[in-house]
This record gives C-alpha cells, structure tokens and sequence, in this order.
C-alpha cells in the first residue's frame, strides 16, 4: 500500500512540474477523483494548447487541436481484464470523441497475460493506456499512439524532488549584497563618492539577485532521488549516494535548525535526509522508506 501512495505522490510531483507537457499542458490536478464508483488517486486534465511567448500561443491556437486531454492515474493490487475494461468503458462514456484519454494503471503485483493483452488490444486511438506493475518493474502499453507516449514520459521507477528553499536563496543574496556595498564604500574612500548612489545601488541589487541565485544553485539547492535500490542526494555540487540495503531502520529527526529530516540507521553510522528543502512528503516518504528497507 505505501508503495502504490508512493507512485500517487511521484505522479503528482510530474504533473506539477510539468513533466507531461510532451503529452498535455496539464493546467488542473485533483486527488482521489470519483467518476461513477471509480475512484482515481490523481486526475489532471489540459489541452494541446501551447502557454508560452504570444507568437507561440498565436500558432498554436490557429493549428494545434481543440482537444481537450483527461490523464487518470489509477493503483490496485491486481487489475484483470475485467476490471480493465469496466475502468476504459466508464471513461468513454464521461468523455466525448474529441476529448484524449491518458490512462495510467499501477499495481503491486506481477503482470498476468489476460491483462497485458487487453492492453496491446486497445485499439481506440482516443485513449493511451499502460499498466505497470511494481513487483517486477515492467510495464506494457497499448499499442497506439496515446498508449506510446504515456508509456515513453511517464517515469514511476524513480522519484525526484526538489524545491526552491527561500532562506537558503536569501542568505546566497544578502551575501553577495553585503560584498556589493563594501565594494562601493571602497570605492568611495578611494576618492569616487559618485560610487554610493541610488541607481548604483539599484544595479548592485539586481547584480546580486542574479549571482545569488547562482549561488544558491551551486551551493545549497538540493535534490533527492529515489528508487526501489537507493537514493542520490544532491546538494549543490555535493553528491552523495547510498543503497537500501546498507541501512536497518529510519526515523524522523529534527535537526538543531528545526529541519525535518529522515535519518537513515546503520550498523556504524547514520545519514539524514532533508524532507523541508525537497518538498517532500513527511509521512508517505517515511513510511515508503520503511518498507523499502526492511525489503533489503
């Protein structure tokens, strides 16, 4: 079960960066959406319609396809045919002929052969379908060109998070502000008081909005990677890696900076993960973690 809430939160964590975008500029996720007695843990729906410069948005409301595209997420222990087939039906008739519909089926245990042929027997070209199981790390998908698509962006084998952490970006910018204006003070006591003024303070300010973040970036902004074998913690520059298996317990840790983290257990030592700087989920990554290492 953690696994499969896990996936939800990988998934959710595509839509909202945007990873889809080569299938759907997803504008609108909701959780646990109901249609009829289905219930769907992510449902996100967009269109072709491209949202970037004003020339691109011209072109593409005169050629790109009114569509409108539906992406459903849906997570079991098994999915069989029937349950396949009750799932494509009752989409098909919520949706009309010139709406997409992306399905994404996620189950915990391995792949049986009636429902891998119903999903190469999918023939509708309105609807993409792939089904993935977790315990053999295989999916399949129907044999069209939505099923395609789904299947080659959709990544569910590893989770990557990261988010822009604001007091980590303000300290890179109120650094390389404070160099700024000591330079200028120099400047002025070496004989150019026309250094200290408005508009070369303004300058110094976006000077230092950029190389801030620059900064920032090569510092102190940091990612998590995590897969079924074991992470990659990447700080800045700085990275680290390690495998489930060299780990026997987790626990939540605050740090002295009152920094939510999971500290990994090992026989000798212990490695902490940062969850607020990752935008991570406390629990779910706590308790998908748990399982993972006690699988090792």
């Amino acid at each position: 079960m953690h696994e499969l809430n896990f996936v939800t939160d990988m998934v959710e964590e595509q839509l909202a960066k945007g990873n889809l975008r080569w299938l759907a500029n997803f504008n609108e996720i909701r959780k646990n959406h109901s249609v009829e007695d289905l219930v769907f843990p992510v449902y996100a729906s967009g269109s072709l319609q491209e949202r970037g410069f004003f020339l691109s948005r011209i072109f593409s409301a005169l050629v790109t396809p009114k569509y409108k595209i539906h992406f459903f997420l849906y997570t079991s222990q098994e999915i069989d045919q029937k349950s396949l087939r009750k799932i494509v039906l009752t989409l098909k008739s919520k949706f009309g002929e010139d709406e997409w519909i992306f399905l994404n089926l996620v189950q915990t245990k391995p792949l049986a052969k009636d429902a891998k042929s119903a999903v190469t027997g999918i023939s509708d070209k309105n609807v993409g379908v792939t089904l993935f199981s977790l315990a053999e790390k295989e999916g399949i998908a129907s044999d069209n060109v939505l099923g395609k698509g789904l299947m080659k962006q959709i990544k569910l084998t590893e989770a990557k998070f990261d988010a822009f952490d604001i007091p980590n970006y303000i300290k890179s910018f109120t650094l390389t502000f404070a160099f700024s204006i000591l330079f200028l003070v120099f400047l002025a006591l070496l004989g150019f008081p026309q250094a200290i003024q408005p508009l070369t303070i303004i300058l110094m300010i976006a000077i230092s909005v950029l190389l801030g973040h620059k900064i920032y970036k090569s510092r102190f902004h940091t990612t998590i990677t995590l897969n079924s074998r074991g992470f990659r913690l990447q700080e800045g520059k700085k990275i680290r890696e390690g495998n489930w298996s060299d780990y026997n317990d987790v626990a939540m840790y605050i740090a002295p900076s009152r920094e939510m983290c999971l500290r990994l257990y090992s026989k000798k030592n212990h490695f902490d993960i940062p969850l607020s700087r990752t935008g991570m989920s406390r629990k779910e990554t706590y308790n998908m973690i748990k399982q993972l290492i006690k699988k090792q």
